[in-house]
Formats: C-alpha cells, structure tokens, sequence
C-alpha cells in the first residue's frame, strides 16, 4: 500500500462516520477539491496539513468508541464551553489538537467509570 492509499483511507475512515469533506476541509485548512484528492489518491497531504487530518482521524477514532458513531459529527460542530464556545473543528484548523484531545480524554474517563 502506498502512502497516498493511506491517506485516502484515512479520508474514507472519517468520512464513514458521517464527517463530510467540507469538514474534513474546514479542520485541516485545505479546499474541498484537496481532500476528495486525497481520497481518491491523486494527492497526499504534507505538512500542517497532513497534521491536522491525523489529528482529526485520531479524534474521530477515540470519539467512535465513546459516543454512537453517527454522533461525532454533531459533536465537531457543536460549540463547547470548554473551548471558549467554539467549535472542535475549529480549534483543529487552528492546531489546538491538545484542547479538543483533554476534552475527548474527558469523555473516555466518563465513559469508563
């Protein structure tokens, strides 16, 4: 498999959750037209880029064992007090993957308790 498939698969993991490319775009601070690149292969993320779509797989992973998968979604646009009322997606696109990572940390704990 090469590295472009894994991201494309990345992109088909999120987007199997039921998050759309615009938010996929939005958290990653790329066009729209990039990330279904991404998926379909013809283009690999690098950079700040590519950070923030494996930060973003990360939280959806963690937040798919917590939370009924087709609730994530809802989740990422949802303002959060604990972010200052904004959104998780956008405090990725800003590379505050810690913040949104404590909150989800939160929920597992909850969640296991």
């Amino acid at each position: 498999m090469g590295t472009s498939t894994a991201y494309a698969d990345e992109v088909k993991r999120v987007r199997d959750v039921g998050v759309d490319t615009v938010d996929i775009a939005q958290a990653t601070g790329t066009a729209t037209a990039t990330v279904t690149a991404w998926a379909r292969a013809t283009r690999q993320p690098s950079g700040e880029h590519r950070d923030r779509l494996l930060e973003l797989v990360a939280l959806v992973e963690r937040l798919s064992r917590v939370m009924d998968p087709p609730y994530v979604p809802v989740w990422l646009h949802k303002p959060l007090s604990a972010l200052d009322d904004r959104r998780p997606l956008e405090a990725l696109s800003k590379g505050q993957y810690r913040q949104v990572s404590r909150l989800v940390a939160e929920l597992e704990n909850e969640s296991f308790s």
